[in-house]
């Protein structure tokens, strides 16, 4: 039975030389994306900014619904079809996307580390990715074996696609799949299928490709249950991300722990957070998450 550690883990993303969040505060936060920079809205920066110049290329301006909207506002040129950033060996475009991210997540860094250690020594893993966005942890993985890349959007796999070319990927073998990530998973179940590793980012709301609607409290512990089943004893990992501040870490590693109830190893819990630049930099949380470890 898997032993849920109580204690919560901090993972900490330390910027590189294509990323860094060089200040925060007042509920922004000031970032370094290549040769640009940006100011984007961060509630959870709730201390004062240490610098007093925030010059940047571009700022989004939240709507004054809390729940989204908003808009870019440029101060100087910024290419519209993006700008070619790297991560390791891994490639990849980022834009100013409509949502307030640059299309990928920088604070899953040290996730991509932790996943390919626990894949250490496994010939030929066999992993999944849901709600895989623009495939960037999917790449990342695809250097330890076959990996299936779930999302929703024919728009986010189609970038996911041209990232892989633009990293020399493209013959990696990657399933690239627009689906609905519950109906998916609950089909691989019925195909008795398993995996070594399953990663899982869902968003608070969203809708499938055929209007499927999902509601992260309704919906997710469905989906665990399902991933749950794809797993066994020889399996390596699962690892889920939420950020929906309401909840808790140690909530949703309780869900981890009910589902794989009947597997060895250990459930871990905490916060992503990324690292401000520079020696005394602080620490900005941006998600939860909880961990199973075989």
């Amino acid at each position: 039975m898997a032993e849920l550690v109580l204690q919560p883990t901090l993972m900490v993303g330390e910027g590189w030389a294509d990323f860094a969040l060089i200040d925060s505060g007042h509920g922004r936060k000031l970032e370094q994306y290549g040769p640009h920079r940006f100011i984007r809205p961060e509630p959870q920066a709730m201390w004062a900014p240490r610098l007093a110049d925030w010059r940047a290329d571009g700022e989004f301006v939240p709507g004054s619904d809390e729940d989204g909207g908003g808009r870019w506002v440029f101060d100087r040129p910024v290419p519209r079809e993006g700008w070619e950033l790297g991560w390791n060996e891994v490639r990849f475009t980022a834009s100013c996307t409509p949502f307030r991210h640059l299309g990928f997540f920088p604070d899953m860094a040290p996730v991509w580390d932790w996943m390919a250690e626990r894949l250490a020594g496994k010939a030929q893993a066999q992993c999944l990715n849901l709600f895989g966005y623009t495939g960037v942890g999917t790449l990342a993985l695809s250097g330890h074996g076959p990996v299936t890349h779930v999302d929703a959007s024919k728009k986010s796999v189609a970038q996911a696609r041209a990232n892989a070319a633009l990293s020399g990927m493209a013959e990696r073998p990657v399933r690239w799949i627009v689906d609905d990530a519950a109906k998916f998973t609950a089909r691989e179940v019925r195909r008795g299928r398993r995996y070594d590793g399953i990663i899982l980012d869902p968003p608070k709301f969203g809708r499938g490709p055929d209007g499927e609607v999902w509601r992260l409290e309704e919906s997710l512990p469905g989906l665990v249950a399902d991933c749950a089943r794809l797993l066994d004893s020889e399996s390596r990992f699962l690892f889920l991300t939420v950020y929906a501040v309401r909840m808790s870490s140690l909530a949703i590693a309780g869900l981890l722990a009910e589902a794989l109830q009947g597997l060895p190893g250990t459930i871990e819990h905490g916060d992503l957070s990324i690292r401000e630049q520079g020696a005394d930099g602080r620490h900005l949380p941006t998600a939860i998450f909880a961990r199973w470890r075989n």
